[in-house]
């Protein structure tokens, strides 16, 4: 009876999580989906405030280049060797290009840009805005009738909708360097003929499903992060926690939605 009664609290504790999580889940989803519309609403004013769209942008691009760059120029360089490694015994590594253009245009560069900005920039917006929160910032802004979302949500969402793109660009561009230098040195592939398959194979769909991908993205981090930042509670643990939650949100949303974005244009065979 003894061993029974045990199960059945784990049981209850194991469910009663569940259910709790799935809650929570249900209720930021709802919450940053409102907090969207907001912003939507409110980037009528994005004029007035583009000193500090200007100022997230810088933040979001000029101070994530050097974390960028490396990652993507590591990209593109281990996407050739595996790839390049493949197609050898068949001797087709000329083909090399062709493949990491099309992954890189229409996966990579998105996905792994937006990686990298979820870290730099999504969690720092989560703890900056719950900071604010936790220090009755937000109320003070909401008794002098300022919209928080408007003061601060909104220049932050523009700015990284905007910017994720351009790094998506820069991503994209770099990983072909880093791909063409692998295929040149170790794959006997020369320049001449790996840019010629990369200009043959970049198609205007799968730029801009890429760079919708990554519009998306940035709306998508910008809003879960300063959702949850606008939530925190508790002080200093209430801030780190939503930082982990809006790092955890943004990069499980970005899997889902990329997938999704995906099947929408390439879904459909024939």
């Amino acid at each position: 009876m003894i061993i029974i009664k045990k199960l059945k609290d784990v049981l209850v504790t194991v469910i009663g999580g569940i259910g709790k999580n799935t809650i929570n889940i249900v209720y930021m989803l709802g919450y940053s989906t409102l907090i969207f519309l907001e912003v939507a609403y409110h980037s009528k004013a994005a004029f007035e405030k583009r000193r500090e769209i200007l100022k997230q942008m810088y933040y979001a691009g000029v101070k994530t280049f050097i974390v960028v760059s490396i990652v993507a120029l590591f990209t593109g360089m281990i996407l050739a060797l595996q790839i390049g490694l493949e197609l050898k015994p068949y001797q087709q590594q000329s083909l090399v290009g062709n493949i990491i253009i099309a992954t890189l245009t229409r996966e990579m560069a998105p996905f792994v840009t937006a990686i990298i900005l979820i870290a730099a920039v999504g969690s720092t917006m989560a703890a900056e805005v719950g900071t604010m929160a936790v220090s009755e910032e937000i109320d003070a802004l909401e008794m002098m009738a300022i919209s928080p979302v408007r003061f601060l949500v909104m220049p932050r969402v523009i700015s990284l909708a905007l910017m994720l793109p351009i790094a998506t660009v820069y991503t994209n561009l770099l990983g072909s360097i880093g791909g063409g230098i692998i295929a040149y040195f170790q794959l006997n592939v020369s320049f001449d003929v790996y840019y010629s398959h990369i200009l043959e194979s970049l198609h205007f769909k799968a730029t801009y499903v890429g760079l919708l991908k990554a519009f998306i993205f940035g709306i998508m981090v910008s809003t879960i992060s300063c959702a949850n930042g606008l939530r925190a509670t508790n002080g200093a643990l209430g801030v780190g926690k939503a930082t982990r939650n809006s790092v955890v949100s943004s990069f499980l949303m970005v899997l889902i939605v990329g997938y999704y974005i995906t099947g929408i244009f390439y879904g459909k065979t024939g």
